[in-house]
């Protein structure tokens, strides 16, 4: 079973938790239900590495609002992790163990809803921000992108009821791949997830590629465990396409160009 979580001071976030929490048990400070429970928490879902000191679940979706400076409208999620230093919550120089096949469902059923935010982009994020620590999947599920869309609850309304359509399904799974290459919003990824076979685990983006050593990718190995296959955004490598290929000559990874 997953916990959701959200930060009582995100706007998003709470409001997200409001929703679904309206027909689950109180139980202390988590809400129950048959298929997932729900937290709210008085600290910042990036610094949340905390979280398995209090709560043992099987893995932890993050409700939580999006910003971008760009101000584009959008819904998304996101494995969490840090390449190099930690400016946003958790530790530098490591990735959480992410959470693929439920990424992959919650993207897929917010496609198939996509009529419902005609004015909004859908995709993922590359791996970004914490908390990093966790033991078990970690997923960012956020609304974008000011505080209008934060604070709209019709808004927040209709995605709460994607993510609980979502986590009620029979899980299924999906062979996994790491990720390289491509920006952060990473539309080649982002279409393997909707139209393609495979869920996705740790993305690395090309502007974290100067940070990939043999410590850092073996990390990033460890943490993606059932992954047999490295996707690579061919056009979107830049100048450390060498150093990756090389590294990937080490592994039993299936290598597939996009």
């Amino acid at each position: 079973m997953d916990l959701l979580v959200a930060y009582e001071k995100d706007p998003a976030g709470h409001n997200l938790a409001r929703f679904i929490s309206q027909n689950m048990q109180k139980d202390g400070d988590v809400f129950r239900g048959k298929r997932f429970d729900l937290a709210i928490i008085q600290s910042p879902a990036i610094s949340a590495d905390w979280l398995e000191q209090k709560y043992h679940y099987d893995g932890f979706v993050f409700l939580s609002k999006h910003a971008a400076q760009s101000g584009e409208l959008a819904l998304t999620c996101h494995s969490t992790g840090n390449f190099s230093a930690a400016q946003f919550g958790g530790n530098e120089r490591q990735v959480a163990v992410p959470h693929p096949h439920l990424q992959k469902s919650y993207i897929q059923t917010l496609w198939q809803n996509r009529s419902s935010f005609p004015e909004f982009q859908i995709t993922i994020e590359a791996t970004h921000h914490g908390p990093t620590a966790l033991d078990k999947p970690a997923l960012f599920i956020e609304v974008g992108t000011t505080e209008t869309q934060w604070n709209d609850q019709p808004l927040c309304d209709s995605v709460a009821k994607i993510i609980i359509q979502t986590m009620v399904k029979p899980a299924k799974t999906y062979p996994v791949a790491i990720c390289f290459g491509g920006t952060h919003y990473p539309e080649k990824f982002t279409k393997e997830l909707i139209d393609g076979k495979r869920a996705l685990g740790t993305v690395v983006p090309k502007h974290a590629l100067e940070f990939l050593d043999n410590e850092l990718f073996l990390h990033i190995l460890h943490q993606n465990k059932e992954a047999k296959t490295a996707l690579l955004d061919w056009a979107g490598l830049g100048t450390h396409k060498q150093k990756l290929l090389e590294m990937l000559t080490t592994t039993d990874l299936e290598v597939v160009k996009l």
